[in-house]
């Protein structure tokens, strides 16, 4: 009887699993998983869409539809909505939400800016009480979010949740 004992190494063992992808890669599984790999590549691209110009409601509604979202057409809600000057603790998710979105809040710390909230049509999975709402300071997104209130609720950020 012959033992062979080989030490573990995840480099070589991912580096394996790489080649074996690329030579399955000539085989029709192998079309089908870099279909899957392209799929995954395009769900973790962030969709940056141009937040200057907003100047109408069809404006706005064309930017949540660029996001890939479909909304009633009026806004819900417009409201006028004075920032603080200085955001305490409470404020950090939030925050961290734009900012994972590319916007920054403390820069308009103190200003009054306007909240416009769209009824989203298209939510995979929950056809009713979805909002979708845009923070604008003069005809400019600076901010906004994909919300629910029902069960345990949720926020996120502006991007289309990804259908599997």
């Amino acid at each position: 009887m012959l033992i062979v004992a080989k030490k573990f190494r995840p480099a070589r063992f991912l580096a394996g699993l790489v080649l074996l992808a690329l030579g399955i890669g000539f085989t029709g599984a192998g079309l089908d998983l870099a279909k899957e790999i392209r799929l995954a590549q395009t769900a973790m691209t962030i969709v940056k869409v141009d937040p200057t110009n907003r100047k109408t409601n069809e404006d706005r509604v064309a930017y949540l539809e660029q996001y890939g979202w479909i909304v009633e057409q009026a806004p819900v809600s417009i409201e006028d909505i004075r920032l603080p000057e200085s955001f305490d603790r409470s404020y950090e998710p939030y925050l961290s939400l734009q900012e994972a979105q590319g916007f920054s809040l403390q820069t308009y710390a103190g200003k009054t800016i306007k909240r416009y909230t769209y009824s989203v049509q298209n939510y995979p999975g929950l056809k009713e009480g979805i909002w979708a709402c845009l923070l604008l300071d003069q005809n400019t997104v600076i901010g906004g979010e994909i919300h629910c209130s029902q069960g345990d609720g949720f926020t996120q950020g502006l991007e289309y949740p990804i259908k599997k």
